[in-house]
């Protein structure tokens, strides 16, 4: 079992809400970058095809590509930690049900502290430890 996979579940929970912040931020960047106005070259509609030029408008390509750059990277870094997220939850379920993966649960995926799981099943916060140790020999 990867504990270390179940240790940065918090971590990334609290990542994912960072990167959605800053995804966030960024659309709204993108949609602020100024419009300009261009030229492109393109064929007629109709034979014989003769080559015209046509205005459009468009945002502001270096800065456009620039953020576009950014939530590019910052979408792959949140689909892994999704991922990672859900390798965690996968390893959690993988429990058979009933106390030892309700005690998996509330540490990794709550948050809680052994001795809040301890206080909460009436166990000790040793129990608690021998319990999780026990389940993440591999």
């Amino acid at each position: 079992m990867d504990k270390e996979c179940l240790k940065r579940y918090q971590k990334n929970q609290k990542e994912l809400q960072s990167l959605e912040r800053i995804l966030e931020r960024l659309y709204q960047q993108l949609e602020d970058v100024p419009e300009i106005s261009g030229k492109v070259s393109k064929s007629s509609d109709d034979f014989p095809y003769i080559e015209q030029h046509v205005t459009v408008s468009m945002q502001e390509p270096k800065s456009a590509s620039r953020i576009k750059d950014k939530i590019r990277e910052k979408e792959n870094r949140k689909k892994e930690v999704l991922s990672d997220m859900a390798r965690a939850e996968r390893i959690i379920v993988g429990i058979p049900e009933g106390l030892t993966r309700q005690i998996m649960e509330q540490v990794y995926l709550e948050g809680m502290s052994q001795q809040e799981v301890g206080e909460a099943i009436g166990y000790t916060q040793g129990r608690i430890a021998q319990i999780i140790k026990a389940v993440t020999k591999d």
